[in-house]
């Protein structure tokens, strides 16, 4: 069946997730009230070290170095609360700590050495400036908005919670950081390098997303982004054009294509557009994969 062969979405950037490592009952923590309130010294915390001000305009090593602490900080603090809202940040510092800071600390393993902390301080950013504005009142984007709301709505569950973080990251962040970092296509095969360094380093979101919040990612991800998932929807007559494109194409492909026809005139309206329409598509996947149900 063609559905099979097809890895929906985020699959590119998270297929070392399909040897995810069993995790025991006693080893996971157990699971979490819904909502937990932050006291206000907490908020305010969060809001400082999210607020990264100047620093933006210098993404270099040691600038990343420094935006991936603060994001630790961040986390630590949300997982103590067993705040959902850290289920990304605790999946993407992981990803940091695991696979991206070590690879840029080989600036010999890059073609341009340059260039890769830049657009990985550039990803990052756009994720810690959501929670400056999510802990400060301020204007969340969209993308991010849906996946707070989420976070906050007991009736959802933390696995979708958390890939939905990623179909934000991913299909929105990425491509406008590859814009962001003024990529060309010589930088694609530092690009591909980079994820697919992630993609090898997933067991650890499982491992550590089980530890903190007593949620087993592995089922979910495995649901989400290979064959079986997408056979359910294909079988309910729910599966999409894009997602479909998504698929044969290979997403890591489309917003690294994005974001080189985000820096053009000429394109860039469109690019916004496909952005736009496979974060959305992504989003209704999700949540049509919900109510299918887990494995």
């Amino acid at each position: 069946m063609r559905a099979t062969r097809m890895i929906p979405l985020i699959a590119l950037i998270l297929l070392g997730l399909l040897g995810t490592v069993p995790i025991s009952r006693a080893e996971a923590a157990p699971a979490a009230a819904c909502v937990t309130p932050l006291a206000r010294t907490d908020t305010e915390r969060i809001a400082a070290l999210s607020d990264i001000g100047a620093d933006r305009g210098r993404p270099d090593l040691a600038s990343l170095r420094s935006h991936v602490a603060r994001l630790w900080s961040i986390t630590d603090i949300l997982v103590a609360h067993h705040d959902r809202r850290g289920l990304f940040p605790l999946a993407l510092a992981v990803t940091e700590r695991d696979a991206v800071m070590p690879l840029q600390e080989r600036p010999g393993a890059f073609q341009n050495p340059q260039w890769a902390p830049r657009v990985s301080q550039y990803l990052l950013d756009r994720f810690l400036d959501a929670l400056h504005a999510e802990f400060t009142g301020g204007p969340v984007p969209a993308h991010w908005t849906r996946y707070f709301d989420l976070a906050t709505d007991c009736r959802v569950s933390g696995e979708r919670v958390t890939t939905v973080g990623f179909n934000s990251h991913i299909t929105v962040d990425l491509a406008h950081a590859v814009a962001d970092a003024a990529t060309t296509q010589a930088q694609a095969r530092d690009f591909f390098l980079i994820v697919d360094t992630i993609a090898a380093h997933g067991n650890s979101i499982v491992v550590a997303t089980s530890r903190a919040y007593g949620i087993d990612l592995g089922p979910a991800f495995r649901f989400y982004f290979v064959g079986e998932g997408l056979d359910r929807i294909v079988g309910a007559g729910r599966a999409t054009t894009p997602m479909l494109r998504a698929a044969d194409v290979g997403y890591n492909v489309l917003t690294f294509g994005n974001g080189l026809a985000l820096q053009d005139p000429a394109t860039h309206d469109a690019a916004v557009t496909d952005i736009s329409a496979l974060w959305s598509t992504g989003d209704a996947a999700l949540e049509a994969f919900e109510q299918v149900g887990l494995p």
